[in-house]
């Protein structure tokens, strides 16, 4: 059904709001309205499906675009949504407050009134910084075996951080750092996570040499050629794959072999996180092993940091892990081999005690409560005008 036929009605915390959808516009009017609106440019299908549909565990994005437009409400305005891809939006009331993730912000900036405060929901790295990143990778694997693969995380050029007046950041020093020479404030709120696991005890011991790579799309962008060419030199190693590796069938054809034919190496392809069998990968699995070029905050990270799996990560992941996990330096096929190798023997009390510390950092920093926690802090300070 057409988004612009729909018509719904909700109750959320002390308010009625209303919402309908005109021109495939979401209108969500506060209950202690205020007079005041934002326009969010984001995604409009979490006012469509109701909170316990699957897409809600999906992705990360679905929850925090619904919770942006709920603490927005709560502070008196009222919230009209459109989709971030949305090129055909023409601002017909007054906005005092603009937010979007990316498209739309250079496009209906100068559409504005002047004194709107314009903010941009930072969910990736910069789009130069992103697409480089990616097409290095591309080309060191050209050099690496010869193979010419698609880039699959290319992101459109945008001036929307040039055209903000501030930013919201989904990741830490290193996403903030891709955005630094625009000069803008930039407030970092941490991603929220789809689902949270009770802690389940381990036998690291047993399980110190099986490791995780889990992903979305961009086998290359995040780093499952340079684990594979690893893994497959290291016999003694368990590699568990879950991504979506069928839905790019030059990467699959290309390592094929690494990824059928090789026995220390299991291919599951994607995967519910809140399936039993995903709660058995995770029951028999150490650390993760994700040396990913380019993100904001890596939501797969987050999700087996909640699983209690100990992180092996790049810095470019965008997630800190303090002394309870491990950093890439360089992301080399050498580097994977090296550390994997060394991790395989390590201590089984010590791992025990820094996949706890990886469980216990994730139920602190990345729930919906923190994020909640976090956006409004900075909506409140937005309204008081402090933008330092």
């Amino acid at each position: 059904m057409p988004v612009n036929k729909l018509k719904h009605s909700v109750m959320w915390a002390k308010h009625r709001l209303r919402s309908i959808w005109p021109q495939d516009t979401v209108i969500l009017n506060s209950a202690k309205s205020n007079g005041k609106n934002v326009l969010l440019s984001y995604i409009t299908r979490p006012f469509i499906v109701r909170e316990n549909d699957p897409s809600f565990y999906s992705h990360t994005n679905t929850w925090e675009c619904l919770q942006i437009a709920k603490i927005w409400l709560n502070h008196g305005f009222n919230v009209d949504v459109i989709d971030w891809d949305n090129s055909s939006f023409i601002p017909k009331k007054d906005y005092h407050v603009f937010i979007d993730i990316h498209s739309n912000m250079e496009r209906l900036a100068p559409l504005l009134k002047e004194d709107c405060l314009k903010i941009l929901h930072i969910t990736g790295a910069h789009w130069r910084f992103q697409n480089a990143a990616e097409l290095k990778r591309i080309e060191d694997l050209y050099i690496r075996r010869g193979i010419r693969l698609q880039p699959r995380r290319q992101v459109p050029p945008s001036n929307g951080i040039e055209c903000a007046d501030c930013a919201t950041v989904l990741g830490n020093k290193f996403t903030k750092d891709t955005f630094a020479f625009a000069g803008k404030p930039l407030f970092s709120i941490p991603l929220s996570t789809t689902i949270q696991f009770p802690y389940h005890k381990r036998d690291f011991h047993n399980i110190r040499n099986s490791f995780l790579w889990f992903g979305s799309s961009g086998m290359v962008h995040k780093g499952l050629d340079l684990v594979l060419d690893a893994f497959s030199q290291l016999p003694s190693c368990k590699l568990t794959i879950c991504g979506p590796v069928k839905n790019e069938p030059d990467f699959e054809a290309a390592y094929y072999k690494e990824l059928y034919r090789t026995s220390n190496i299991k291919t599951l392809g994607f995967i519910d996180i809140r399936s039993e069998k995903f709660q058995e990968i995770i029951q028999k699995t150490s650390a993760l092993i994700y040396p990913s070029c380019s993100e904001g905050q890596a939501g797969s990270v987050v999700t087996c940091l909640h699983a209690g799996l100990i992180p092996i990560i790049s810095y470019e992941s965008g997630v800190d892990i303090d002394d309870f996990g491990i950093l890439l330096k360089n992301n080399s096929v050498d580097e994977i081999i090296e550390i994997v190798k060394d991790f395989s023997k390590k201590d089984g009390t010590m791992l025990e005690q820094m996949s706890r510390d990886a469980w216990n950092y994730a139920r602190t920093n990345h729930t919906r409560e923190k994020f909640s926690e976090c956006y409004n802090n900075f909506v409140t300070k937005i309204l008081m005008r402090k933008l330092d």
